[in-house]
């Protein structure tokens, strides 16, 4: 099961219907069975500055964080895949930088967000011409003009 948390200061700006396709769309891709369950957080600046700070020891804010967990949910025996965190805000400002809507944006962190909790990663050139192709595809599934960055 997918959980979304939209903070009441963006509920009117974050979609969440499209949402949860998005992530849909991305578990397809990466066959991860629907079982799966994971949380997605749509928070300000403030919020995930303070994880940034707490656990990557970066005191600023980010547009979004992942964190895996990859566990079993005792009562349900379903995977607890993980949570991602994004700061509208953030995903404001880069919208408004890139010249396109916010919807666009946030789809994009939400799917950068799922691939990091399926183990992908951008630290090495290999590995992040390898997610940058998961992005786009996944991104052109979801019609989203960001796909022909990657």
């Amino acid at each position: 099961m997918i959980y979304l948390t939209i903070d009441d200061d963006f509920r009117s700006e974050v979609p969440s219907a499209r949402m949860e396709k998005v992530v849909e769309t991305a578990m397809d891709y990466l066959q991860i069975p629907r079982a799966v369950d994971l949380s997605v957080v749509f928070s300000g600046d403030d919020e995930i500055q303070a994880l940034n700070r707490q656990y990557l020891d970066n005191d600023a804010p980010t547009d979004v964080l992942s964190f895996p967990a990859d566990e079993i949910d005792p009562e349900t025996g379903d995977r607890y895949l993980g949570d991602i965190i994004l700061s509208v805000p953030q995903a404001r400002r880069q919208a408004e930088a890139g010249g396109h809507p916010l919807a666009a944006e946030l789809e994009l962190l939400v799917v950068h967000g799922v691939l990091h909790l399926s183990g992908h990663d951008h630290a090495e050139e290999e590995e992040k011409a390898r997610m940058w192709e998961a992005q786009r595809e996944i991104l052109t599934q979801c019609h989203n003009p960001l796909a022909a960055q990657f």
